[in-house]
């Protein structure tokens, strides 16, 4: 992917890993749009560093359209708006599990199909999904995000191939625990890798490797590695020790 003069819209970016990212996009030369569904958000983030918000809830197909309609010149998507919520399947929460998938893959899905066709038309144009470690390696505790994730590595492989005569790249970022608040506002954990840290990293595989399919930084190799390497019980195992 080409990482200077594109105009990129991500979905999510107000916070955690797409919004470093933002900003490191943003320093590179590119125009920067995110979204996200609260405007006073937003609003600080322009007000701060100069990158344009949009409302929008990726559950809404019709936002969504609407979103890439008045945003012709987009040619670079990368699907970053995700949630994590903690389960306990003895007693199942229908309601997280359902938010979980319309957001993590379903508004995947949808703005992928919002934007698609305008990218068929842009020069370097580029879909950058977002997956996660834990979709190689589960932890037990968020089952229906592991699952999400895994899903959408799924369907991007499926994406590549299918979207392999329109000239659209396909990447697939897939990063290991980051010290976020995704987990629904908990504290991070401090061994998890730090957010600054995992931004320059991951930049700086944009840069070095433009026809890379995957954008893995050296912590997710543990789980990404896990079953090709015949380890996957053990990592496991050692992911949900605690």
């Amino acid at each position: 992917m080409k990482t200077t003069g594109n105009t990129i819209f991500m979905t999510g970016g107000t916070s955690g890993i797409g919004l470093e990212l933002a900003r490191r996009f943003r320093d590179l030369g590119n125009t920067v749009i995110i979204s996200g569904r609260r405007k006073d958000l937003l609003d600080r983030i322009a007000a701060e560093d100069g990158i344009q918000g949009v409302v929008l809830d990726v559950a809404d197909p019709a936002a969504l359209e609407a979103v890439a309609a008045a945003h012709p010149d987009v040619n670079v998507l990368i699907t970053m708006a995700g949630i994590m919520r903690a389960e306990d399947l003895h007693t199942p929460d229908l309601a997280v599990a359902e938010e979980t998938i319309a957001i993590n893959l379903l508004g995947t899905i949808r703005a992928i199909a919002a934007f698609t066709p305008q990218l068929r038309t842009r020069p370097d144009a580029a879909i950058v999904t977002v997956s996660s470690g834990l979709a190689f390696v589960p932890l037990a505790i968020t089952p229906t995000y592991n699952a999400t994730k895994a899903a959408v590595h799924s369907y991007t492989q499926s994406l590549r191939i299918q979207l392999a005569d329109t000239g659209i790249q396909v990447v697939e970022l897939v990063p290991p625990a980051v010290q976020t608040n995704l987990m629904n506002g908990a504290a991070p954990d401090p061994t998890w890798m730090p957010l600054a840290e995992y931004a320059d990293e991951s930049i700086t595989l944009f840069q070095q490797h433009p026809e890379a399919e995957e954008i893995l930084v050296d912590r997710v190799h543990f789980l990404r590695s896990a079953e090709r390497e015949n380890r996957h019980a053990q990592a496991v195992a050692a992911l949900n020790t605690h």
